[in-house]
């Protein structure tokens, strides 16, 4: 009979551990052909050509749900000693403004253009007008406001004085002083008559002790007073909307003075349900130089704004075309498509409906010579 000799224990423990290395080197395996089938559906599988839609028609039937009627309300804003208010007063009216913007992702994110967004900076002449009317209004407030009013009071007072205010004081002197003519006036105040059994008067004291009976009024310094333009309120409405505005906020506008882009997105940051198909950013024709005259150019947007889009079932996106007439300068490409103001913002296809411009400005004047920053300069915002 033979004896059958068992290995000792750190054999044992040899075989265990081997045995655990092989679990470990299959789990490492079945990780990496995990992530290599990940990566390769990801970065290798050839993206699906876009569909040329060929037609005005389908390209209209396509993005007509995720171009948006934009309507921005701005004013005139005071912030005196750290209290902000609205400015009220003939000369700071609240301005309305139409433009157009459309969708791009589903987080609510909306291409428009910057003058859509900051108007009262659109031009270098519009931008000196503003200024001049925040010097004035910023004197005009500190020629009336006093000291002895309290914050919660600035904006009526302003209000209630405003006939009194000007801008035709010496700052340098004293807020509130008004600037004098420089004439002297011969005219008498009046005829002084003493009897001769009365003790003359001395007027000169009698003035000086009048006057010092009078309260000197302090007002506020004009270095005080900070004066400034802003949104009150920035919403959109969709295609087919009967009266639904969504509210919205500014999120970015170009640095670049030369590109007039900017974005918008709706406040809870998720594009409406109603939006089926957003403008992708991922076909747009970012090779502004194969933009040719001649080719066809298609607009879709909301000129003339709310007056033009309105009717009696709700609010209707129009489409124009035209086609390109000048070559893109590398910022901008000129067409003509006819438009007007309200259409600053809208998209711009071409005959497979891929974005090709974000229209921006032309002349009421004259139609048919208006323009569209090129679609590439969408991806540096």
């Amino acid at each position: 009979m033979k004896i059958r000799k068992i290995a000792p224990n750190e054999d044992l423990e040899t075989t265990i551990k081997k045995k655990r290395n092989r679990y470990k080197f299959a789990i490492v395996a079945v990780v990496f052909v995990s992530a290599a089938s990940f990566l390769g559906f990801k970065y290798f599988t050839p993206k699906k050509e876009a569909v040329c839609l060929a037609t005005d028609t389908k390209i209209y039937d396509a993005y007509k749900d995720a171009v948006v009627l934009i309507k921005h309300k701005y004013g005139y804003f005071a912030k005196i000693n750290g209290k902000e208010f609205q400015l009220n007063v003939e000369d700071a009216k609240e301005e309305t403004i139409y433009g157009t913007g459309f969708f791009v992702d589903t987080e609510g994110d909306m291409i428009t253009n910057r003058h859509v967004l900051q108007p009262w900076d659109s031009t270098e002449e519009e931008s000196e007008k503003v200024n001049t009317n925040i010097r004035n209004l910023r004197m005009k407030i500190a020629s009336i406001l006093t000291t002895d009013v309290s914050e919660d009071d600035y904006e009526s007072f302003i209000n209630n004085n405003w006939s009194h205010a000007s801008i035709s004081y010496e700052e340098g002197e004293g807020e509130g002083e008004y600037e004098e003519s420089g004439e002297e006036t011969t005219e008498s105040a009046g005829e002084e008559f003493v009897s001769s059994n009365e003790t003359e008067t001395d007027t000169t004291q009698a003035s000086t002790d009048i006057a010092a009976s009078i309260p000197v009024k302090e007002y506020v310094s004009a270095e005080n007073i900070e004066v400034y333009v802003k949104t009150v309120g920035i919403e959109v409405a969709l295609h087919n909307s009967d009266g639904e505005w969504i509210n919205c906020e500014i999120k970015k506008v170009s640095d670049d003075s030369n590109i007039d882009l900017g974005i918008l997105q709706v406040a809870n940051h998720k594009t409406p349900k109603t939006v089926t198909n957003i403008i992708s950013l991922d076909n747009i024709v970012d090779n502004d130089t194969s933009l040719a005259p001649g080719q066809k150019a298609i607009m879709v947007g909301y000129p003339m704004g709310i007056d033009l889009a309105q009717t009696n079932s709700g609010i209707k996106v129009q489409l124009y075309n035209g086609q390109i007439s000048k070559e893109s300068d590398g910022n901008k490409i000129q067409y003509s498509i006819t438009s007007t103001h309200g259409a600053s913002g809208s998209p711009v296809f071409n005959e497979c409906g891929q974005l090709i411009a974000v229209n921006f400005s032309g002349f009421d004047q004259v139609q048919g010579f208006n323009f569209g920053i090129v679609a590439k300069h969408i991806q540096s915002l």
